[in-house]
């Protein structure tokens, strides 16, 4: 028998318990210092038997008792809802189970339910259930636009989660007044019988406020944005601690050749690269990581902060950083001149760029040059040009690094790895904030050089702590689902393109390739993008699909990422030569779902930020029209975003009213059955804004009254006739690339490789 096992088991079947995470439990517990080690032993035993479960935010429960499943709850615009199951039991013949408005409770888009089967079905056999209980809470704080109406104030919460406003009790609460943006905590969740009722937490200022706006997705999605005063006093402490004479029994690389390239607007420079050959040909590749572990020791105020956090958030205009500034910008940012501490890993790769082994260090460097991504080309393509700009050793560093660079790009798409082709788009803001236009983010081979020596040490990492059964958080990226593929399939053949092998990488990156430059590029690689599984974190041996690599890791970016500063401590320990502390796959485990999802909830407010501000630039276009490519197809229409302004939009499918049009998953196309006009996705169509709710993170979408698209005879025939031309040229492009690399060869210059944009 094993008493904190059974007091776990007590605890978590008392009716009142209300889901908490490992530390919160054993706060609840009292457990002292010596018996929480048992309580993490018996915790990972009863997950691991199936008697616990851990949900999306590491909270704990029992398993579901018999007759009820348990999932996550997605709202539709009826008011009706589906639940996905954790674990869809087999008599499900579909796996989201119905629920009808009247029996959904108070339940809420995310919230973990359970929910019990009930006799009724849809058309289709689809089963539906009735809401018993809510396990757990998406979130219990959101934000809304604040308004007063027969004296009494309410808030019309952000987005479409609520069709109803929210009481909050007494008009002009904590100083709010009509149309300003607030932050509510919800005390009784609305439902379809009662209203919802909350209490303001926090005023942040007029609707419309650029400044507003970034807080408002701060505060709706719980990003925490403020360190606390004892995180700040423990980074200025590591910093009057800092002594950069000082080596610590570390590899002296001061006087090596060192180089780092960034964005021209970093602030942070965590990366930097050396690189010799020797006389046999062979290259000694030297990556040199900003050495955060050594200012974050683990189990400290800024490493349960840096935990918790997860991962820095990128807005525009604004970054909410993992760790303090005096870190994250100063003591741990490669800067051009300073000395710093790192972790280094050292490379070898044959004449050919084949990987012979790999070594760690702890290491101290001085950084020789900073380069900006746009500055390195024109270096390396014309060295004459920087004379007396950059040292000659510099400039022969970079041209290494861009040869070696190539070789392991050719490589690794010749081993089978995937490179999609989707364009990125950065939105262009005035002083003020406001949107003024938007461009394509441009990424030539000097992003590819950092990108392939940052793959190169995450896999040289990861294939050390495998060597050594280290475990580790791995960045896996699973196989994709069976169904999706064969759906890609059939959509690639409506297109004209022929897969013959879905389950084949090479068969996928061939389809990629033939579609460059073709009018259905982008469709098809949206396509395959939608077929694919979302990367995570995980002590699993799962591997990474797109890199097509059996044991990956992040190790190259401390700063920003909280995996990376875990590899970084067993990194250091390996290279003093001191005992690893395994730490057990349980608390891997969990500690992978937690990243995972601070990463999806960091990416999430990039994207809504981004949109509020588009739909902000749109709000004063209304009647004005623009090209738009088609993004998703569903049953009720489809949603397009505009090519010069990445806005996402909503065609409804009632707005075509020139035809029925009659819905193909597999093909994800609308037809007209009458003048078989056809939008699929991936389409340019041509778009009508007809009107912006921003509150809600709408834009209504029409067709324009003058677009026309091709029926899907014509356009497959022009698609075949464009691929044959393409072809074509790029067989020309060929022979003539072969003449000019046999001609620069004798003129002994380096050739250039076609530009390829990186995934």
């Amino acid at each position: 028998m094993n008493p904190i096992r059974d007091r776990i088991v007590e605890t978590l079947s008392d009716p009142k318990y209300r889901p908490l995470d490992a530390a919160a439990l054993a706060s609840k517990l009292k457990l002292s210092k010596k018996e929480r080690k048992r309580f993490r032993e018996a915790l990972n035993e009863l997950v691991e038997s199936g008697q616990l479960r851990q949900g999306k935010k590491g909270r704990l429960r029992l398993r579901t008792a018999a007759g009820f499943i348990t999932g996550v709850v997605r709202r539709i615009s009826s008011g009706a809802a589906f639940v996905i199951p954790h674990e869809a039991p087999p008599e499900l013949q579909k796996k989201d189970i119905y629920v009808a408005a009247r029996d959904l409770k108070d339940a809420q888009t995310g919230d973990e339910v359970m929910v019990r089967l009930i006799s009724r079905r849809r058309s289709g056999g689809q089963r539906c259930g009735r809401i018993e209980k809510v396990l757990e809470r998406a979130s219990n704080v959101f934000v809304g636009t604040y308004f007063e109406s027969q004296g009494q104030g309410w808030v019309r919460i952000d987005g479409t989660a609520f069709d109803r406003p929210v009481f909050v009790g007494d008009a002009g609460a904590k100083g709010a007044r009509p149309d300003d943006k607030v932050v509510l905590e919800m005390l009784r969740f609305p439902s379809a019988s009662r209203t919802g009722e909350g209490v303001l937490t926090e005023v942040l200022g007029p609707r419309g406020d650029p400044g507003v706006d970034t807080m408002s997705v701060v505060h709706a999605l719980g990003l925490p944005y403020q360190f606390s005063e004892a995180a700040l006093d423990a980074a200025r402490h590591q910093a009057e601690l800092f002594d950069d004479s000082d080596l610590q029994d570390r590899l002296d690389l001061r006087r090596e050749t060192i180089v780092t390239i960034d964005p021209e607007t970093a602030r942070d420079f965590d990366d930097a690269i050396s690189l010799r050959r020797d006389r046999r040909g062979h290259w000694q590749l030297g990556v040199h990581i900003a050495d955060v572990a050594h200012f974050v020791p683990p189990g400290s105020v800024l490493d349960q902060e840096a935990r918790e956090r997860g991962t820095s958030v990128y807005l525009p205009r604004h970054v909410i950083p993992m760790l303090p500034e005096v870190i994250s910008n100063g003591l741990a940012s490669l800067q051009e001149g300073k000395v710093r501490y790192t972790k280094s890993v050292f490379i070898e790769f044959d004449p050919q760029g084949r990987p012979l082994g790999a070594e760690l260090a702890n290491s101290v460097i001085r950084v020789s040059k900073r380069f900006s991504y746009e500055q390195v080309m024109p270096v390396i393509r014309r060295p004459e040009s920087a004379r007396g700009k950059v040292p000659a050793a510099v400039v022969k560093l970079l041209q290494r690094m861009h040869t070696l660079a190539m070789l392991l790009r050719k490589n690794r798409f010749a081993d089978g790895a995937l490179e999609m082709n989707i364009p990125e788009v950065e939105i262009d803001f005035d002083e003020d904030g406001s949107v003024t236009g938007a461009h394509e983010r441009f990424h030539d081979e000097s992003h590819e050089i950092i990108e392939e020596f940052m793959l190169a040490a995450n896999i040289a990492v990861a294939g050390i702590l495998n060597a050594r059964e280290i475990p580790c958080l791995r960045r896996i990226h699973g196989h994709p689902d069976e169904l999706r593929l064969k759906s890609f399939q059939e959509f690639c053949a409506g297109l004209g393109y022929h897969l013959d092998n879905y389950r084949s990488r090479a068969a996928l990156q061939k389809v990629i390739r033939d579609a460059a430059g073709q009018p259905e590029e982008r469709a098809i690689n949206f396509a395959l993008l939608r077929s694919m599984k979302q990367a995570e974190y995980s002590p699993e041996l799962t591997g990474h699909f797109a890199l097509n690599e059996e044991h990956y890791c992040h190790f190259t970016s401390p700063i920003r990422r909280y995996p990376d500063l875990t590899i970084h401590r067993i990194v250091g320990e390996l290279a003093a030569g001191r005992k690893v502390r395994r730490q057990h796959p349980g608390e891997l485990l969990e500690l992978g779902r937690h990243c995972s999802l601070t990463e999806r909830r960091a990416e999430k407010a990039e994207r809504e930020l981004k949109r509020i501000k588009l739909l902000r630039y749109m709000e004063n276009r209304i009647g004005e029209e623009f090209d738009a490519l088609i993004t998703g197809v569903e049953s009720f229409g489809m949603f397009c975003q505009g090519l010069k302004i990445p806005v996402e939009g909503m065609v409804h499918i009632s707005s075509l009213s020139d035809d029925f049009f009659s819905f193909d998953p597999t093909g994800r196309t609308l037809t007209g059955q009458r003048t078989k006009k056809q939008y699929r996705l991936g389409d340019l169509v041509r778009v009508l804004v007809v009107s912006v709710d921003l509150d809600r993170r709408q834009l209504d979408l029409r067709v324009a009254p003058d677009a026309s698209v091709p029926d899907r005879l014509s356009r497959t025939a022009a698609a075949v006739s464009s691929r044959q031309r393409g072809a074509a040229k790029r067989t020309s492009r060929k022979h003539k690339g072969r003449t000019a690399s046999r001609t620069a060869s004798r003129k002994k210059k380096t050739r250039t490789p076609k530009r390829r944009k990186s995934r």
